[in-house]
């Protein structure tokens, strides 16, 4: 088997030494070739040589994960971010599309993620910023998401997002401008992620930008007409809730 190396980086001394046990005793394909407390010991350390896999809790000290990134910008180590249970931090890593392990995590939860680290792509810039931005400022609202489809990861602003259709376990994204992305994830993963974000499911299949709405037809079963003059159906239990949301714009 071949020996993987790996750096980990976090501030706390028991969760450090509890992965570095988890990982010694649980994945001996892993070689531990360092660790570090802080965004300057870890910059120290990734000086002297890069790791297959780079371990990187988000907050530090002395910074975050990003300040170190950003030091070693062409780092060419798959990165774990590691994080702790936090509602805002697992949001963020969801609009990157970025993959993270959670503390407290399981060894299935390590697992996964070491056997997507191996065949990672890195996160590439603009992605690090959606997920920096959105750590950084949870209180606001995101102005992007990233996409990952089959091919590339795609960033697009929320603002562009028209509407959202169910594809069995795909989501298809309509864009302002006519473009049209397909995401390997169901829709229902996109509502919970975007419904504090003027985003309505207003049927089982769609799920739509409020800001993009024109009118709603009653009659025909009730639909909507966008903007971008489209039309999507309105389910029965949607109505009155659809009907809420338009008075209130």
């Amino acid at each position: 088997m071949k020996k993987l190396s790996a750096i980990l980086v976090d501030d706390m001394p028991t969760a450090l030494e509890m992965l570095q046990n988890d990982l010694t005793q649980f994945h001996p394909e892993i070689e531990i070739i360092g660790t570090a407390k802080s965004v300057v010991e870890a910059s120290k350390t990734l000086r002297k040589q890069q790791p297959d896999i780079l371990f990187l809790d988000i907050m530090l000290g002395d910074g975050t994960g990003f300040d170190v990134l950003e030091i070693h910008p062409n780092l060419s180590s798959k990165i774990i971010f590691v994080t702790a249970s936090d509602e805002y931090a697992i949001k963020a890593f969801k609009f990157a599309a970025i993959d993270y392990v959670l503390k407290p995590y399981s060894n299935e939860d390590l697992t996964n993620a070491i056997n997507k680290a191996k065949n990672q792509i890195k996160p590439d810039k603009e992605q690090l910023t959606v997920l920096q931005q959105s750590i950084s400022k949870p209180n606001q609202r995101p102005k992007k998401i990233s996409l990952n489809t089959s091919d590339k990861i795609m960033v697009v602003n929320l603002d562009d997002i028209v509407r959202c259709q169910s594809d069995n376990n795909y989501t298809e994204f309509f864009m302002n401008d006519g473009q049209k992305i397909l995401v390997g994830k169901t829709l229902k993963h996109f509502a919970d992620m975007l419904k504090e974000y003027d985003f309505l499911r207003v049927h089982q299949s769609h799920l739509i930008n409020i800001q993009f709405i024109k009118e709603f037809i009653k009659s025909d079963g009730g639909y909507l007409v966008l903007k971008n003059k489209t039309t999507v159906p309105v389910s029965v239990r949607k109505k009155n809730e659809v009907i809420s949301v338009l008075e209130k714009m």
